[in-house]
């Protein structure tokens, strides 16, 4: 699963590495523990242009009478994301890419105590997780929520987690985001080997995101 990521890049950054319109309700970071019910920069693809706007992380099905209504869902399985009747359609007409700096997870130790994960792409730059969106209104409180996709671990994560976000390539975006005609559901796989690197995580702050010494 993933529960927690970090995001350090600025709005302006995000909206030209994506080239996306931002819009003025983005969350200010940076922000190195981005917890589930956090609103959430999001790249969504909406009449031919891409757009960086606000999402709540945890998405909310249109049934929910109320934001509580049911369980807090904040990922979705890649396996079961096409049949499962909360996701269905959003995934195949709603599907956006989330950025951040990495994300954490936690393995248990030997003793039972958590250990905490920094996990990051190798070659530094930000990932881009898959994820899928919808708006969801009752009683004239509307909000826009979404969930990250996620599939097994690759064998790198596997060592920590059994599964992981879905990290999508820059070159695979347009195909995400509906860009680039149907064939989406070829991306959700674990990342290559090689594209991830694990890091120990600190307890606040930048310390969260720094690399141990070997």
């Amino acid at each position: 699963m993933c529960g927690r990521f970090a995001i350090t890049l600025p709005v302006e950054a995000m909206a030209k590495l994506f080239e996306a319109m931002p819009a003025n309700d983005l969350p200010e970071g940076p922000n190195y523990n981005v917890c589930p019910t956090n609103p959430v920069a999001a790249v969504t693809g909406e009449g031919g242009m891409r757009r960086l706007r606000a999402l709540r992380w945890g998405f909310v099905p249109h049934w929910y009478k109320t934001l509580t209504d049911g369980p807090l869902l904040i990922n979705a399985r890649a396996d079961t994301i096409a049949t499962k009747p909360a996701f269905a359609e959003a995934a195949r007409r709603r599907r956006c890419l989330i950025p951040a700096s990495g994300f954490y997870e936690w393995s248990k130790a030997a003793d039972g105590a958590r250990l905490p994960w920094y996990v990051r792409r190798a070659d530094g730059a930000p990932m881009a997780m898959a994820g899928i969106w919808q708006d969801w209104e009752r009683e004239g409180q509307r909000l826009s929520t979404c969930a990250i996709v996620t599939t097994e671990a690759n064998p790198a994560m596997a060592t920590i987690h059994h599964r992981m976000p879905v990290i999508v390539e820059r070159a695979d975006w347009p195909l995400w985001l509906g860009e680039a005609g149907h064939g989406a559901a070829v991306l959700m796989r674990p990342a290559a080997e090689g594209v991830l690197a694990v890091n120990s995580n600190r307890a606040a702050g930048p310390g969260l995101i720094a690399p141990v010494a070997t």
